[in-house]
């Protein structure tokens, strides 16, 4: 990316949102429907951190519930009610609310939209080399390689 390409700045809901709706192999990236994410820092060329402004649908989730060996995760609720699921159970978020995920502890966390409402939310994360996914309740692993995700099953085998 030219630095002359780089916006100084954007309405952020205008960006155009990522065409690839999941990383996740089949079946788990059908379960992705109904989220959209607009990657804020890949527009501005951030390399030590990404941020997304996520939508959610009725019935759409975040991601699989997962917890990263490396990078720290932080989320901020913008719009609406998302149910926030991790290893200490549910917790109802609201507009303002926010919540973090440090690394390494292995709780798994999770946004489900189970209102009628949209949900919008912010989401930032390191881009910390050597990370991985664990997802606690699918037979998914996670493993940052050469700038991308490569999924393979719990037991090492890929997909």
């Amino acid at each position: 990316m030219n630095d002359r390409d780089i916006p100084i700045a954007v309405v952020a809901n205008q960006v155009a949102p990522r065409t690839k709706q999941s990383n996740y192999p089949e079946p788990f990236a059908a379960r992705m429907v109904g989220r959209e994410k607009r990657a804020l820092g890949d527009l501005f060329g951030l390399a030590n951190f990404g941020v997304n402004l996520t939508r959610l649908l009725p019935s759409a989730v975040s991601a699989l519930r997962h917890a990263h060996t490396k990078q720290d995760e932080f989320i901020y609720i913008l719009q609406g009610n998302p149910l926030l699921i991790t290893d200490a159970g549910e917790t109802q978020l609201a507009p303002g609310m926010c919540a973090g995920f440090k690394a390494g502890n292995g709780n798994g966390h999770q946004l489900i939209n189970r209102t009628s409402e949209e949900v919008i939310y912010l989401e930032v994360g390191d881009r910390s080399l050597g990370d991985a996914g664990v997802y606690p309740d699918d037979d998914l692993q996670a493993l940052w390689v050469e700038e991308k995700w490569e999924f393979r099953h719990k037991d090492g085998s890929p997909y």
